[in-house]
């Protein structure tokens, strides 16, 4: 039985439209780092459509969360 495909930054940034470069995801995050009060979906790094894509797999427990929960901590590395 097959379960749920499992995903890694590089598709995550690829479904977002983004450069899928482990030097390309590094730099980005090290650009765009967040305060600890901030939401990951609310930040202004994101298009709607992305920021959308985000909050639907994430709402939905799907697949992508396992991803976006690590790029929400790699955005917030002093929380």
């Amino acid at each position: 039985m097959l379960g749920e495909p499992e995903y890694n930054m590089n598709e995550l940034f690829a479904q977002l439209g983004m450069d899928s470069s482990d030097d390309a995801i590094d730099d980005f995050i090290k650009k765009n780092q967040l305060d600890k009060e901030e939401k990951l979906i609310e930040a202004d790094v994101w298009t709607d459509s992305q920021r959308m894509f985000l909050q639907e797999e994430w709402k939905k427990d799907a697949a992508w969360v396992e991803v976006i929960d690590d790029l929400n901590v790699r955005m917030h590395p002093s929380a």
